[in-house]
């Protein structure tokens, strides 16, 4: 999955903000699914994931699996921009409240990335990126007191080693310093009040990749989760009813759970690759959000689960300059049920739809481009039962540009 918004992603959904800063590459992400995000202004985007964990034909593989380094030039730049779009639009069922609307913001994303061969056997390489990530918006609406505005900025910085054991095998390994920033706006007595904080966690990346054949490779990336600890106070107290605490589940938005990818790629000729993934991300660990009447806090079963992700690509090579690449997935939704979703993670089953291209511009470098449309699953919230309403087919887009160079 992949994700976005106050309580968001799994995959993606709410709203993705990726912000690049001078030499820095910021990204604030929302997406409805989970905390991960595919899309990050690679080739990858343009196959929709697809055979990422085997595919290594650039840089940006530190991310999708660290191994495939083994298989670069012995010096290599892969860099990304990205922008990102869509219409998260939430409905009240009671017609009488203001509505926040859509609460999706156009965005930008980018990442870069070197890899290095630092002897026959032995690679090194960096990468600064932000594949996770929230940003919603939802403006002056009846329940803004409860929220107006949510961002969290994430950044990763990944220092990444391989090594080849022999022609077919290589492993590698990540480890990821991240650095979060979130903020909360809500309205207190007519004016917006922010709540705001940072902090820095660590998460880990193994990865194995293997030559099954001269024209087949597999490969098996393993992430795990990063935690956020923010002091943040999620609660939020209504004067009409001074007995009701509702709890955001903040939680959610700034832990990213462990996630297994196993991909597969398989050359049919010289001009022919089909691709593909099956991949578990861990969101069962995470819980509903607390609601507390006069003191006591009312138990609330887990509503989220394990998703599944699969993903389908073929690239094909017309001419020794050009790759023309395709590709679909499919993730599952985070919720056991998709009429009890989280206000701020209006994500479920999700189609993502991509293609793209790469130039070959010399032989030492190659500019690609990539579009994808990711359609999210309608869903119904129930809590808080004063602001009840849905996401009816929420979607998302992306538009991005890569460039490498190899020396």
């Amino acid at each position: 999955m992949a994700i976005t918004s106050v309580s968001t992603g799994r995959k993606g959904t709410l709203t993705v903000i990726i912000g690049g800063g001078f030499g820095l590459f910021f990204s604030m992400l929302s997406h409805a699914s989970a905390l991960y995000f595919y899309e990050i202004g690679t080739e990858d985007t343009a196959l929709a994931g697809a055979g990422q964990a085997a595919r290594a034909q650039d840089a940006s593989t530190i991310v999708s699996n660290p191994a495939g380094m083994t298989r670069l030039p012995d010096h290599m730049f892969t860099g990304g921009l990205q922008l990102m779009n869509g219409n998260i639009d939430y409905q009240l069922d009671n017609p009488s409240l203001k509505r926040p609307g859509n609460v999706m913001k156009i965005f930008p994303n980018a990442s870069g990335f070197y890899s290095q061969k630092m002897n026959d056997s032995l690679y090194a390489g960096l990468g600064l990126y932000g594949n996770y990530g929230l940003g919603i918006d939802f403006g002056d609406w009846a329940g803004d007191r409860l929220i107006k505005k949510s961002t969290m900025v994430a950044m990763t910085l990944s220092p990444s080693l391989a090594y080849k054991l022999n022609d077919r095998l290589s492993l590698g390994a990540s480890a990821n310093i991240n650095y979060g920033f979130l903020s909360l706006t809500r309205s207190v007595d007519g004016s917006d009040e922010k709540d705001q904080d940072h902090d820095w966690a660590m998460s880990y990346r193994l990865g194995l990749l293997m030559a099954l054949t001269e024209r087949t490779r597999a490969g098996i990336t393993w992430n795990s989760k990063t935690d956020y600890d923010f002091n943040i106070d999620g609660k939020a107290r209504f004067p009409n009813l001074p007995d009701v605490e509702y709890t955001l589940p903040i939680s959610a938005q700034v832990r990213a759970p462990q996630q297994i990818m196993l991909s597969l790629v398989h050359d049919l000729n010289t001009q022919w690759s089909v691709m593909g993934d099956l991949g578990w991300q861990d969101w069962s660990q995470f819980g509903a959000p607390q609601i507390t009447v006069s003191g006591q806090t009312l138990d609330k079963s887990n509503r989220m689960t394990d998703t599944w992700h699969t993903a389908l690509g073929v690239q094909y090579r017309p001419t020794e300059q050009w790759r023309l690449n395709a590709g679909v997935a499919y993730d599952s939704s985070p919720y056991r049920d998709q009429s009890d979703a989280a206000m701020t993670l209006p994500t479920g089953d999700e189609w993502r739809f991509a293609t793209g291209a790469q130039y070959q511009i010399t032989p030492a470098s190659n500019i690609g481009f990539a579009v994808e449309y990711l359609h999210m699953q309608s869903a119904q919230v129930q809590s808080p039962a004063v602001f009840k309403g849905g996401y009816d087919n929420p979607y998302l887009w992306f538009a991005s540009v890569n460039y490498s160079y190899q020396f």
